[in-house]
């Protein structure tokens, strides 16, 4: 079976949040402890990441040095922490699998992801990211071109597009480097954001994609016979924070649809993650599961977490 793992940004720092190297390295080992299991049972693993912690911390460097050097764009930022990340993973699955006696060979990949320039984000960008600062201080970048918005009491936060990811551009090598027998790392963050120009040529772009929906992307391309999204629940959970919480077992996508249309799972979390497992179970007609780390290898045979499967599967 091919699973296609998608790991939060937040898997990659400790309970608290930090993202300190030695924090990074240390969570990087406990999620490649995961992957080791599924690679055990002879499954074929394609991982890729959130970055969004990481790329905060690039995001207060340009900030710091902002009066000194130019800021580095968005683009070169996610391609600095698809790479850190990357080898960070390979370095912590080698080990694991050395450990297990097991001989698997592993590959990060630096990876484009194809977004439209007529996207609507670019002309109205709203996403916001990293940390909110003094008008003076956030004038500085404004002056080097960025976007931002005054959110009151809080003070200036930086707003970007988010938009659609379209096609995984360096898809043939990551299928090349699996079919050669590689667990590979690719699309970390969503992608690195490219536009094509009207002659053909590729560019990257100030822009932020969306991580589960590059997931979902991913694994369409790649042909997974699964996608999980881990998280920091074992399960997604419908009335969360009421006495009438229910964490959600083997659901079709058409009910899961309905729940997040009525409301059940927020913007800044879970959505994106129920949207992308929806999507790749639309578009493929395979599973999809939302799970803790700790439950993936029993996730991937349908015996834990949130598992998505299509609606004809369970008569709906």
């Amino acid at each position: 079976m091919r699973v296609l793992l998608a790991l939060g940004g937040n898997a990659m720092t400790n309970a608290d949040g930090r993202a300190r190297p030695e924090d990074q390295i240390a969570a990087a080992q406990v999620a490649m402890a995961a992957v080791a299991g599924l690679l055990e049972h002879d499954h074929d693993v394609v991982i890729t990441h959130g970055n969004g912690p990481q790329v905060g911390n690039l995001l207060v460097k340009n900030e710091l040095a902002a009066a000194v050097v130019p800021p580095v764009p968005l683009d070169w930022c996610g391609a600095q922490t698809q790479a850190t990340l990357g080898f960070v993973l390979m370095d912590a699955l080698d080990r694991e699998l050395a450990l297990r006696g097991v001989d698997r060979r592993s590959a990060a990949l630096v990876t484009r992801t194809l977004v439209d320039a007529d996207d609507e984000g670019f002309t109205r960008p709203t996403k916001p990211i990293g940390r909110h600062l003094p008008e003076a201080e956030a004038k500085v970048l404004m002056d080097h071109g960025e976007t931002w918005e005054d959110r009151g009491e809080k003070g200036w936060r930086r707003v970007v597009a988010s938009p659609e990811p379209r096609e995984i551009l360096d898809a043939p090598a990551v299928l090349a480097l699996i079919e050669s027998g590689f667990v590979v790392v690719a699309n970390g963050g969503g992608g690195i954001p490219h536009v094509r120009r009207p002659d053909g040529s590729l560019a990257g772009v100030e822009a932020v994609i969306d991580k589960d929906l590059g997931a979902a992307l991913l694994a369409g391309t790649t042909g997974a016979d699964v996608l999980v999204i881990a998280t920091d629940v074992p399960n997604a959970v419908i009335r969360w924070g009421t006495p009438e919480a229910e964490p959600l077992g083997t659901v079709t996508v058409a009910e899961l649809r309905a729940y997040a249309a009525e409301g059940h799972f927020a913007s800044g979390s879970m959505g994106p993650k129920v949207d992308a497992v929806c999507r790749f179970v639309e578009t493929t007609g395979k599973r999809g599961v939302i799970t803790s780390l700790d439950q993936i290898t029993a996730a991937v045979a349908g015996d834990a977490g949130t598992v998505v499967v299509p609606s004809a599967a369970l008569g709906g």
